[in-house]
Protein backbone atom coordinates (compact mmCIF):
# COMPACT_ATOMS: atom_id res chain seq x y z
CA UNK A 1 0.00 0.00 0.00
CA UNK A 2 2.83 2.40 0.87
CA UNK A 3 4.49 1.77 -2.54
CA UNK A 4 1.20 2.43 -4.30
CA UNK A 5 0.80 5.73 -2.42
CA UNK A 6 4.38 6.79 -3.24
CA UNK A 7 3.91 5.92 -6.91
CA UNK A 8 0.67 7.92 -7.00
CA UNK A 9 2.30 10.91 -5.25
CA UNK A 10 5.28 10.82 -7.63
CA UNK A 11 3.00 10.72 -10.67
CA UNK A 12 0.99 13.66 -9.34
CA UNK A 13 4.14 15.73 -8.96
CA UNK A 14 5.37 14.79 -12.43
CA UNK A 15 1.95 15.53 -13.95
CA UNK A 16 1.61 18.89 -12.14
CA UNK A 17 1.23 21.83 -14.51
CA UNK A 18 4.42 23.66 -15.37
CA UNK A 19 3.02 26.85 -13.82
CA UNK A 20 3.13 25.26 -10.36
CA UNK A 21 6.79 26.37 -10.16
CA UNK A 22 6.29 29.95 -11.35
CA UNK A 23 7.84 32.56 -9.05
CA UNK A 24 8.24 36.32 -8.96
CA UNK A 25 11.85 37.51 -8.81
CA UNK A 26 11.50 40.71 -6.70
CA UNK A 27 15.13 41.83 -7.19
CA UNK A 28 14.52 42.06 -10.96
CA UNK A 29 11.00 43.52 -10.71
CA UNK A 30 9.60 46.98 -10.08
CA UNK A 31 6.35 48.86 -9.63
CA UNK A 32 6.54 52.61 -10.28
CA UNK A 33 3.81 55.21 -9.83
CA UNK A 34 3.76 58.73 -11.24
CA UNK A 35 1.44 61.37 -9.85
CA UNK A 36 1.29 65.03 -10.82
CA UNK A 37 1.50 67.64 -8.05
CA UNK A 38 0.97 71.28 -9.01
CA UNK A 39 1.74 70.35 -12.62
CA UNK A 40 5.00 68.57 -11.81
CA UNK A 41 5.36 64.78 -12.24
CA UNK A 42 6.41 63.02 -9.04
CA UNK A 43 7.71 59.46 -9.36
CA UNK A 44 7.77 56.85 -6.62
CA UNK A 45 7.94 53.10 -6.32
CA UNK A 46 6.92 50.27 -4.03
CA UNK A 47 9.71 48.33 -2.39
CA UNK A 48 7.66 45.30 -1.29
CA UNK A 49 5.19 43.29 -3.37
CA UNK A 50 4.44 39.69 -4.26
CA UNK A 51 2.58 37.72 -6.92
CA UNK A 52 1.06 34.28 -7.21
CA UNK A 53 1.17 33.38 -10.88
CA UNK A 54 -0.33 30.41 -12.67
CA UNK A 55 0.20 31.32 -16.31
CA UNK A 56 0.09 29.09 -19.38
CA UNK A 57 0.97 31.15 -22.50
CA UNK A 58 -0.71 28.53 -24.71
CA UNK A 59 -3.95 28.64 -22.67
CA UNK A 60 -4.13 32.10 -21.06
CA UNK A 61 -7.84 31.65 -20.33
CA UNK A 62 -6.94 28.95 -17.75
CA UNK A 63 -4.40 31.22 -16.05
CA UNK A 64 -4.64 33.44 -12.99
CA UNK A 65 -2.63 36.15 -11.31
CA UNK A 66 -2.94 37.46 -7.77
CA UNK A 67 -0.85 40.40 -6.69
CA UNK A 68 -0.27 42.18 -3.38
CA UNK A 69 1.55 45.44 -2.74
CA UNK A 70 2.68 46.58 0.70
CA UNK A 71 1.41 50.18 0.71
CA UNK A 72 3.74 51.06 3.58
CA UNK A 73 6.67 50.34 1.25
CA UNK A 74 5.96 53.36 -0.97
CA UNK A 75 9.19 55.27 -1.62
CA UNK A 76 9.43 58.81 -2.95
CA UNK A 77 12.96 59.60 -1.80
CA UNK A 78 11.77 62.07 0.87
CA UNK A 79 11.14 60.49 4.31
CA UNK A 80 8.67 63.22 5.37
CA UNK A 81 6.54 62.67 2.26
CA UNK A 82 6.67 58.90 2.67
CA UNK A 83 5.43 59.31 6.28
CA UNK A 84 2.48 61.35 4.93
CA UNK A 85 1.48 58.54 2.56
CA UNK A 86 0.85 56.22 5.54
CA UNK A 87 -1.74 58.60 7.03
CA UNK A 88 -5.52 58.06 6.70
CA UNK A 89 -5.91 60.74 4.00
CA UNK A 90 -3.60 58.82 1.68
CA UNK A 91 -3.01 55.04 2.00
CA UNK A 92 -4.14 54.63 5.64
CA UNK A 93 -1.67 51.77 6.04
CA UNK A 94 -2.75 50.92 9.59
CA UNK A 95 -6.23 49.96 8.38
CA UNK A 96 -5.30 48.96 4.81
CA UNK A 97 -1.72 47.66 4.70
CA UNK A 98 -1.98 46.13 1.23
CA UNK A 99 -3.38 46.78 -2.21
CA UNK A 100 -4.57 43.64 -4.00
CA UNK A 101 -5.21 42.63 -7.58
CA UNK A 102 -6.93 39.38 -8.55
CA UNK A 103 -7.35 38.47 -12.20
CA UNK A 104 -10.76 37.40 -13.45
CA UNK A 105 -9.73 36.66 -17.04
CA UNK A 106 -6.67 36.69 -19.27
CA UNK A 107 -6.85 36.79 -23.03
CA UNK A 108 -4.29 36.97 -25.79
CA UNK A 109 -4.42 40.15 -27.87
CA UNK A 110 -1.44 39.49 -30.15
CA UNK A 111 1.96 37.84 -30.15
CA UNK A 112 3.22 37.93 -26.53
CA UNK A 113 0.49 40.45 -25.62
CA UNK A 114 -2.35 39.87 -23.18
CA UNK A 115 -5.18 41.76 -21.53
CA UNK A 116 -5.41 40.87 -17.86
CA UNK A 117 -8.81 41.79 -16.41
CA UNK A 118 -9.39 41.75 -12.71
CA UNK A 119 -10.34 43.47 -9.48
CA UNK A 120 -8.03 46.04 -7.89
CA UNK A 121 -8.64 46.80 -4.21
CA UNK A 122 -7.04 49.76 -2.43
CA UNK A 123 -8.27 51.16 0.92
CA UNK A 124 -11.31 48.89 0.85
CA UNK A 125 -12.42 50.20 -2.56
CA UNK A 126 -12.60 47.64 -5.38
CA UNK A 127 -12.67 48.55 -9.06
CA UNK A 128 -12.57 46.55 -12.29
CA UNK A 129 -9.36 46.99 -14.22
CA UNK A 130 -7.98 45.74 -17.54
CA UNK A 131 -4.19 45.82 -17.79
CA UNK A 132 -2.39 45.34 -21.11
CA UNK A 133 0.70 43.18 -20.55
CA UNK A 134 3.59 42.38 -22.88
CA UNK A 135 5.80 39.33 -22.26
CA UNK A 136 9.41 38.74 -23.26
CA UNK A 137 11.66 35.78 -22.46
CA UNK A 138 15.40 35.54 -22.04
CA UNK A 139 17.05 32.51 -20.54
CA UNK A 140 14.83 31.18 -17.79
CA UNK A 141 13.19 34.53 -17.06
CA UNK A 142 9.93 35.87 -18.43
CA UNK A 143 9.46 39.62 -18.08
CA UNK A 144 5.94 41.05 -17.97
CA UNK A 145 5.70 44.80 -18.59
CA UNK A 146 2.75 47.13 -18.71
CA UNK A 147 1.16 50.32 -17.49
CA UNK A 148 -2.27 51.59 -16.55
CA UNK A 149 -3.82 54.73 -15.13
CA UNK A 150 -5.97 54.75 -12.02
CA UNK A 151 -8.15 57.50 -10.60
CA UNK A 152 -6.85 58.03 -7.08
CA UNK A 153 -10.11 59.51 -5.78
CA UNK A 154 -12.00 56.32 -6.74
CA UNK A 155 -9.82 54.59 -4.14
CA UNK A 156 -10.04 57.45 -1.58
CA UNK A 157 -6.34 58.17 -1.98
CA UNK A 158 -5.87 61.82 -1.06
CA UNK A 159 -9.08 62.38 0.91
CA UNK A 160 -10.12 65.59 2.61
CA UNK A 161 -8.14 68.68 1.65
CA UNK A 162 -6.15 66.58 -0.84
CA UNK A 163 -9.24 65.78 -2.93
CA UNK A 164 -8.64 69.05 -4.82
CA UNK A 165 -7.29 67.86 -8.17
CA UNK A 166 -5.73 71.26 -8.92
CA UNK A 167 -3.09 70.43 -6.29
CA UNK A 168 -2.69 66.69 -6.96
CA UNK A 169 -4.07 65.31 -10.23
CA UNK A 170 -6.63 62.53 -10.06
CA UNK A 171 -4.78 60.37 -12.61
CA UNK A 172 -1.90 58.26 -11.34
CA UNK A 173 0.08 56.22 -13.83
CA UNK A 174 1.30 52.84 -12.65
CA UNK A 175 4.11 51.11 -14.59
CA UNK A 176 5.49 47.68 -13.84
CA UNK A 177 8.17 45.22 -14.84
CA UNK A 178 7.79 41.78 -13.30
CA UNK A 179 10.43 39.10 -13.69
CA UNK A 180 9.08 35.56 -13.42
CA UNK A 181 10.72 32.17 -13.48
CA UNK A 182 9.07 28.91 -14.48
CA UNK A 183 6.86 30.23 -17.30
CA UNK A 184 6.59 27.89 -20.29
CA UNK A 185 8.12 29.03 -23.59
CA UNK A 186 6.09 31.63 -25.43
Amino acid sequence: MKKLFLAFAASAVIAAPAWAQQKLVPAQSEIVFVSTQMGVPVEGHFRTFDAQVQFDPKKPETSSIAFTVDLGSAALGVPETEAELAKPEWFDTKRFPQARFQSTSIKATGPQRFDVAGKLTIKGQTRDLVVPVTLAQAGGTTTATGAFTLKRLEFKIGDGDWADTSMVANDVQVKFKLALTGVAPL
